[in-house]
């Protein structure tokens, strides 16, 4: 068995469908992701304040003023 991508104009789609399975042709219906799907995924996504970030810029800091010591 072969699988074969094509894309139809809008206006043939049903014709061509229906010659495709008179011929035993499979057609699968493409499965797009929900919108709320999406929502759901996005929503879980943490957001960082400038408080949060604050302790990175201290610790950056931290090191920037460190000195190496002399033997």
């Amino acid at each position: 068995m072969e699988r074969l991508v094509i894309d139809i104009p809008d206006a043939k789609s049903i014709l061509v469908k229906q010659i495709l399975r008179g011929l035993g042709v499979t057609i699968q219906q493409e499965i797009k992701s929900q919108p709320s799907t999406y929502k759901k995924k996005i929503s879980q996504v943490s957001t960082w304040t400038e408080q949060d970030l604050k302790a990175f810029d201290e610790g950056k800091n931290a090191f920037e003023n460190l000195t190496p010591s002399e033997w």
